[in-house]
């Protein structure tokens, strides 16, 4: 099923080229979205500093639960076990996790949890990395799908966790 999924997506590409230079931007240049919106919001009051620590710690802290299963688990790339469509070069390491995916919806879900307008649109940017990454021929769509909860729960957890020690420093 993950790879009939995989093929509805992948298939797609290479058919309409302004579509397939949207996803290619999307996959490789998004980030630099998500940087830009975490320096502003560093730079505009405490509070957004705030989301802004949260943030760049759920993001260090899924990159460590990714290469802690990156060292115990390994699951072959679309292209590497099928002919699919792939748009641009990739590394040949394991599909599972996406990290690109990870960091969006780290950062994403940190944001959404303060600020909701701004946290909607990342969560939007987010699941656009995500689907860019199916389109592209990287990942599956299972490999995204718990890249986002993890990277989701992971924020989550970081959040609950500050407010807990924020509380308690404040008795």
């Amino acid at each position: 099923m993950d790879y009939k999924m995989f093929r509805t997506i992948n298939q797609l590409a290479g058919r309409y080229s302004a579509i397939d230079m949207l996803m290619i931007l999307i996959s490789k240049k998004v980030r630099y979205v998500f940087m830009f919106v975490l320096i502003f919001m560093w730079f505009r009051n405490y509070s957004q500093k705030k989301v802004t620590i949260y943030a760049v710690t759920s993001s260090a802290f899924t990159l460590f639960i990714n290469t802690l299963i990156k060292c115990f688990y390994f699951k072959p790339r679309p292209f590497i076990k099928r002919r699919v469509g792939i748009l641009i070069p990739s590394k040949m390491d394991s599909s599972f996790l996406s990290k690109h995916t990870l960091l969006t919806f780290a950062v994403s879900t940190s944001i959404f949890l303060h600020e909701r307008v701004i946290g909607s649109v990342m969560w939007g940017l987010a699941l656009l990395t995500g689907f860019s990454k199916i389109w592209v021929g990287h990942h599956y769509p299972s490999d995204i799908i718990r890249s986002a909860f993890i990277g989701s729960v992971t924020s989550i957890t970081i959040d609950k966790t500050a407010r807990f020690f924020n509380s308690f420093i404040r008795l």
